[in-house]
């Protein structure tokens, strides 16, 4: 299906007329295009839908076909095509398309016309097609669906209420009106149908329905009731095992949580998303990292799992380096020796526009950042390091006004870390042990300014690249005693930022752990290491060490 908004397109008025003239001349074609035009500009405007009807007459005993399926149809036709069906005797065919519609552009109320909504259509449909239709719309739509949108399925449910109304006792019918009355805010009407689908036909959706519904409402206890009986009616469906331990989690039981997601994993140890909760609860358990490493783990061994899952993203929002830049700790100015000793040259216009549409100071998890980054792998290094050292201004965006206007030092902090992220792509060919990339990053943690961010790049490496990981945590480990030495001499701006580094590193051995963790609420204070000159050296041709005789 082709996007329903064209900038070029004219306002739907001046479409019904050009549509109204070609009719007049009898050029069906062209009107037609020009009904789907102003039929995706105002999809319930009276006037569209009259001028549809004419068309209708004229096209003939088959005038569908005036809006022909092709492999990209634009929006307004496959809309005009639904109501031509409708119109000739097939409204399941067109509430097929009209949802595809819903799904393809859901703030649009591609079904706010009367033939959806009258009583007539739920008594011509049936109960097993209407409620096929609602299941529709229910995968169509987000859950819950945005305040905003929701004024655009009224019609679905409308044609629900109609439904229930003319087949009162039919339980699937019952329990997919309550799917879509609950993600449209309807959570007491979602209850009442879910609870009388339950009474008319008990099965296990019917059980997950009123469950969902109960939860919505608040009603937890009867809402994990309702999930139980689910199981009992099939006690092979891991994802209400999964459901069940969520509800519990959510509302503070986690103990209990963590019973019903061992149990599922007892059953099927890779089903993904019992294996998601399962580490998500553990995360909120413990706080080890290594849960979260493990999901991310099996989510690279597993792309093509059933439906996408949030529990990773859920657990590093908000959290230092795992979702997050730390805020800039103050620091003394450097020197003017230091800023006299020569740097590397400006990155290139490119470089820098690169970095301004990709740079923010928080990111799903970490190998999502490290995937974002993957726009900046064709820079060369040179301008790589050229925007650690002459970073680029904010962009003209809202996020970039917003740090330009209050926290600069916040802005010069993302570039640092995703010009970073971008030495990860840097010859990726070369093995790591050896390579160009770990060279530069290894060598940038030893200036203060960007010790923390090259650091989170090599984290980043060990997170999406196994084989790494204890390279890494060597690297973390003896970075972290250093500061932890200087501790002792009194406050260092970088340390519990760093300690906050260290807990997000894959394998880190369980003494620097604990480091970390005493670390991890240190004072700021100190001063920072020379940056440009190590930027400069950096630059030097890079002669790749040989590996010596065995």
């Amino acid at each position: 299906m082709a996007e329903g908004t064209d900038d070029r397109a004219l306002p739907a008025t001046e479409e019904l007329a050009l549509a109204r003239q070609a009719l007049d001349s009898g050029d069906l074609a062209h009107a037609a295009d020009h009904v789907a035009a102003a039929l995706a500009r105002a999809p319930t405007l009276p006037e569209v839908h009259e001028t549809l009807a004419r068309l209708a007459v004229a096209g003939g005993d088959d005038p569908v076909e005036l809006f022909p399926l092709q492999h990209h149809t634009f929006i307004g036709a496959v809309v005009a095509r639904a109501h031509l069906l409708a119109a000739t005797g097939r409204p399941a065919e067109g509430l097929d398309l009209l949802v595809a519609a819903t799904a393809h552009a859901p703030g649009a109320d591609w079904a706010g016309v009367p033939w959806v909504t009258s009583p007539d259509l739920a008594e011509r449909l049936g109960p097993d097609q209407a409620a096929r239709v609602l299941m529709q719309v229910c995968a169509a739509a987000p859950d819950p669906v945005p305040a905003s949108d929701r004024a655009a399925l009224a019609a679905y449910l409308t044609l629900a209420r109609n439904a229930v109304t003319v087949h009162p006792e039919h339980g699937l019918l019952l329990g997919t009106a309550s799917a879509l009355a609950r993600r449209v805010g309807e959570v007491p009407l979602a209850v009442r149908w879910a609870s009388r689908g339950v009474r008319a036909a008990p099965s296990k959706i019917g059980e997950v329905w009123l469950g969902y519904a109960l939860r919505s409402a608040g009603r937890t206890r009867e809402a994990l009731v309702a999930l139980r009986r689910a199981v009992d009616h099939d006690p092979d469906d891991l994802a209400v095992y999964a459901d069940i331990a969520g509800t519990l989690a959510d509302h503070g039981r986690l103990d209990e949580a963590l019973v019903w997601i061992e149990r599922a994993l007892t059953r099927n140890p890779s089903f993904d998303c019992a294996v998601h909760t399962a580490h998500r609860l553990r995360f909120q358990r413990d706080a080890d990292v290594r849960h979260l490493v493990a999901l991310a783990d099996f989510v690279r061994d597993h792309p093509d799992d059933s439906h996408e899952h949030g529990d990773l993203a859920e657990c590093c929002r908000g959290r230092p380096w795992l979702g997050q830049v730390t805020p800039v700790t103050a620091r003394p100015p450097s020197d003017t020796a230091e800023r006299a000793r020569p740097t590397p040259p400006p990155p290139s216009a490119d470089a820098a526009r690169r970095l301004q549409q990709l740079a923010h100071p928080a990111w799903p998890h970490p190998p999502a950042a490290y995937d974002t980054a993957v726009g900046l792998a064709t820079l060369d290094l040179s301008d790589l390091l050229g925007l650690l050292a002459h970073p680029p201004e904010a962009p003209p965006t809202a996020l970039g006004r917003v740090l330009a206007g209050q926290d600069p030092a916040l802005w010069v902090r993302c570039v640092q870390v995703w010009a970073c992220l971008g030495l990860l792509h840097h010859r990726t060919d070369e093995p790591w042990a050896a390579s160009t990339r770990r060279r530069v990053l290894t060598e940038l943690t030893d200036t203060e300014e960007v010790a923390e961010a090259a650091l989170f790049a090599l984290v980043t490496a060990a997170w999406v690249d196994p084989s790494v990981r204890p390279d890494v945590a060597g690297l973390v480990a003896a970075r972290l005693a250093t500061v932890a030495e200087a501790t002792r001499q009194g406050p260092v701006p970088m340390a519990a930022s760093l300690a906050h580094l260290a807990l997000a590193a894959p394998d880190l051995d369980p003494d620097s752990v604990a480091l970390a963790r005493t670390l991890a609420g240190a004072p700021a204070g100190g001063h920072r290491s020379p940056l440009r000159a190590l930027l400069h050296r950096l630059l030097r041709p890079f002669r790749p060490r040989l590996p010596g005789p065995p």
